[in-house]
């Protein structure tokens, strides 16, 4: 090869090493692109819907960034709130209505010397080990700030890439989701076990709002019929009895668990006139709505809590096919 042919292919190597720098310094991240209003394709867009159906009050469970059985279900419960055509897809007209008004749905947050220094630590897996603790805490500040801005900790981490989340002072990218209005009292709760769906109804019947749950099983089917809500516990211990779980250990004998977002009912439970049976969060968010539950409605904590503020002793809950 000549000197020139050999120094034409240089300057070409360093010049499309150029473009691949310039390409992605001006290709936005996912932060940016998620605050966009233009966006919509592409995880970016997942990522903002999700966001403004959860501010919409239609939770789509844990905020992940993708598309999934979750996501289609809030929509279609935002579009027949909205009456739109029901499709279970960011369409057009549902873009415009989700994006109307919308504030960005990314906002910064500074990690706090209690965020890194919580003493966090990994649970044991076998309940009678848990019931020996005095809390079921968060094992890790990813979880924490996870269930905190109802996001996957996948998603925190894919948000700010390099970030160091055991340090305070840390700036991160979260979901806008921390001043959401509360919702009204609820007026009637359905539970509908086709569409692992929790919906909040109004006096007129009309759905304020709607969570995704996971709703019994083929062995423990969902208990069809009217009931009523009887008492609500935030933070409750859980007493484990093996002898109502037909797939509990054999070596396992009764035990009172602890309080905890990590609480096998999470940090809500709300008690119904169905003996044993109630709705609950979960320290499994990222499974609600694609596992099967013991019989109870198990929601994602932060769901639970937004139910429990909304209902009282004595409101009615129908659950259905």
């Amino acid at each position: 090869m000549s000197k020139h042919r050999e120094l034409r292919t240089s300057l070409g190597i360093v010049a499309a090493m150029v473009l691949a720098v310039v390409a992605r310094a001006q290709t936005p991240s996912l932060a940016d692109a998620a605050n966009q209003p233009a966006t919509h394709a592409g995880m970016a867009a997942d990522l903002r819907a999700q966001v403004l159906l959860d501010r919409a009050l239609f939770s789509p469970g844990e905020i992940d960034g993708r598309a999934g059985s979750n996501q289609q279900r809030a929509l279609r419960g935002y579009q027949r709130a909205k009456g739109l055509e029901v499709t279970g897809k960011l369409d057009a007209a549902t873009w415009t209505a989700l994006n109307a008004g919308a504030p960005p749905v990314l906002v910064s947050y500074t990690i706090t010397a209690e965020d890194a220094g919580a003493g966090y630590a990994e649970l044991p897996k076998d309940l009678v080990a848990q019931g020996k603790l005095q809390a079921l805490n968060f094992e890790s500040v990813q979880e924490a700030l996870g269930e905190r801005f109802h996001a996957s900790p996948a998603l925190l981490k894919q948000l700010n890439p390099g970030a160091d989340f055991g340090k305070a002072g840390t700036l991160l990218q979260v979901p806008n989701v921390a001043d959401v209005a509360a919702v009204a009292k609820a007026a009637k709760v359905v539970v509908d076990k086709s569409d692992s769906t929790l919906a909040l109804l109004d006096t007129t019947g009309r759905v304020v709002a709607q969570v995704p749950v996971s709703s019994g099983s083929d062995h423990d089917p969902l208990p069809l019929g009217e009931w009523k809500t009887v008492a609500i516990a935030l933070n409750p211990t859980f007493h484990y009895n093996p002898e109502l779980f037909w797939d509990a250990d054999p070596a396992h004998a009764k035990t009172v668990l602890a309080p905890g977002p990590n609480n096998p009912v999470g940090t809500v439970w709300i008690d119904l006139s169905k003996p044993h049976y109630g709705l609950h969060g979960t320290p499994h968010p990222e499974k609600v709505g694609k596992s099967q539950s013991h019989g109870c409605v198990r929601m994602t904590n932060w769901d639970a809590q937004r139910m429990a503020a909304a209902v009282k002793a004595g409101t009615p809950v129908v659950m259905q096919e």
